[in-house]
């Protein structure tokens, strides 16, 4: 890639499948290992939780295996807020590597209110969040209005990641950067993921609302 974005994420649940005989996974690991060396730009590592889009159903403790595993590669490890507690150890050994910390949620039906997001920012912040990340399902105009009012709200003590899924979720991308999400995710070609637009798309669309 000629212009890489900041960051890459690693969604170690869906590179390793954990159905596969022991050595085929372990194999799969090892692969991975060597490639990542590859990438030119730091990585945020995930393994993400089935109840918010994981994929795999990875139990709690094979997504902690391979979280720990990879956070020597990390610059952020991305942990959702339901795994905190059980991920506590993890998340303390991520601080002391000076690998920073994401505490996430995903709703993916619904927009909760803005005073509901706040206290989930709350809550990331006491297991130490340095950026506390919001996906939400933005299909009406007055789910966007709720994230939006979120996410512009000023969080003295976390930085905010906000962004949209669903029919308003391209929008919400531009948007959201506008008021100073901290990181604006995107995929790097087509995504299955509804409203997740391409790297080349937002730089695009970027670009045009900066010259306006």
């Amino acid at each position: 890639m000629d212009e890489p974005p900041d960051f890459f994420e690693l969604r170690l649940d869906r590179l390793v499948c954990p159905a596969s005989p022991g050595h085929r996974t372990a194999s799969m690991v090892n692969r991975l290992e060597d490639k990542i060396s590859k990438l030119r730009a730091p990585l945020i590592v995930t393994a993400r939780h089935p109840k918010e889009g994981g994929a795999n159903r990875l139990s709690s403790r094979q997504r902690y295996t391979l979280l720990a595993r990879f956070l020597s590669r990390a610059c952020y490890i991305d942990v959702e807020l339901r795994s905190a507690p059980l991920f506590h150890s993890l998340l303390r050994l991520a601080r002391n590597r000076n690998v920073r910390r994401i505490i996430s949620v995903h709703y993916l039906k619904s927009t909760p209110t803005a005073n509901q997001l706040r206290g989930k920012a709350c809550a990331a912040k006491t297991h130490g969040a340095d950026i506390f990340k919001a996906a939400t399902r933005t299909d009406t105009p007055a789910q966007l209005a709720r994230l939006i009012d979120f996410a512009a709200a000023k969080h003295p003590d976390v930085a905010v990641s906000a962004m949209g899924i669903g029919k308003l979720g391209a929008a919400s991308r531009v948007l959201l950067a506008c008021c100073g999400s901290a990181l604006v995710y995107v995929s790097l070609g087509r995504s299955d993921i509804e409203g997740q637009i391409s790297l080349g798309q937002f730089r695009a669309l970027a670009s045009a609302v900066l010259k306006r």
